[in-house]
């Protein structure tokens, strides 16, 4: 079992930037892969980043490409979420959550997953 704690986020004006980090409770396998997510209000959670452990691939969704980036720290078991150049339209509650890596590496289901954190950009 891993549990996951979220920190930093917040209330930012657009243009903006916020760093989530995410916390694990125990050191994870290098094969392990931390995603990060989204869900604005009446909307599905949606996958924004994702990292494996060893560091040597990482995704993002094509709302978050050119402004967001993902890195992890092993020696910290922490995984970060860098947000520049932030929208109204990011707006949502991030989770962090975490899974064992699987052909289409960073796809759903994650099994573990952090309480969320708030962001919000006002315009």
């Amino acid at each position: 079992q891993v549990q996951l704690v979220e920190s930093g986020g917040g209330l930012v004006q657009a243009g903006g930037s916020l760093r989530l980090s995410c916390t694990a409770s125990r050191r994870t396998s290098s094969n392990y892969v931390m995603g990060w997510f989204r869900q604005a209000p009446g909307k599905e959670r949606d996958l924004v980043a994702a990292i494996t452990w060893s560091g040597d691939r990482t995704y993002y969704a094509d709302s978050a490409k050119g402004r967001f980036t993902v890195s992890r720290d092993i020696a910290k078991n922490t995984a970060y979420l860098q947000m520049n150049s932030l929208k109204p339209e990011d707006t949502a509650v991030y989770y962090c959550a975490g899974k064992s890596w699987t052909i289409g590496w960073y796809a759903p289901p994650y099994d573990y997953w952090g309480q969320g954190t708030q962001v919000t950009v006002s315009s």
